[in-house]
């Protein structure tokens, strides 16, 4: 199985001199088109576009995106029914290996429940959740679950 997207970019500005825009598309299969662009914290104004999502931004949100796929999943499986799920997700950049990486990836998982499990049961269904998402087990970043607010 393999996926796919296009990556799409075209030079503004004056290349040889470092000078040009950052700004990209990301095309994917189903039609989705993102506007896309280096971190105004990377790369610096008005060579970044802050209204286009980064490559660190994207990252942090498949991380979060898959986890709370397999989430809902495993736990309507389990008999629960969750009505709303929302995840103010969060990468920390720092030297890793002599080298900048996204080394941490804090996932606050919220959920609206009709049907909730229990503290212990919602804490098992993320542990099973985080072992199951696909992106996580990808990367060597740590990733944390915290379920403080929950």
């Amino acid at each position: 199985m393999t996926h796919g997207a296009r990556i799409l970019w075209t030079c503004d500005g004056d290349f040889a001199a470092g000078k040009y825009a950052r700004a990209h598309v990301w095309q994917f299969d189903g039609g989705a088109v993102v506007a896309a662009s280096s971190s105004p914290s990377v790369v610096p104004l008005p060579f970044s576009d802050p209204a286009g999502v980064d490559p660190e931004e994207a990252f942090v949100a498949a991380l979060s995106s898959c986890h709370m796929l397999w989430f809902l999943d495993l736990a309507r499986r389990a008999g629960f029914v969750a009505q709303s799920y929302s995840d103010a997700a969060e990468g920390v950049m720092a030297r890793a290996e002599g080298r900048l990486a996204i080394t941490r990836v804090t996932l606050r998982p919220r959920v609206v429940w009709t049907k909730a499990p229990d503290a212990a049961r919602l804490r098992a269904l993320h542990d099973a959740a985080h072992h199951e998402c696909f992106i996580a087990n990808s990367v060597k970043t740590e990733i944390v679950i915290d379920l403080a607010g929950e």
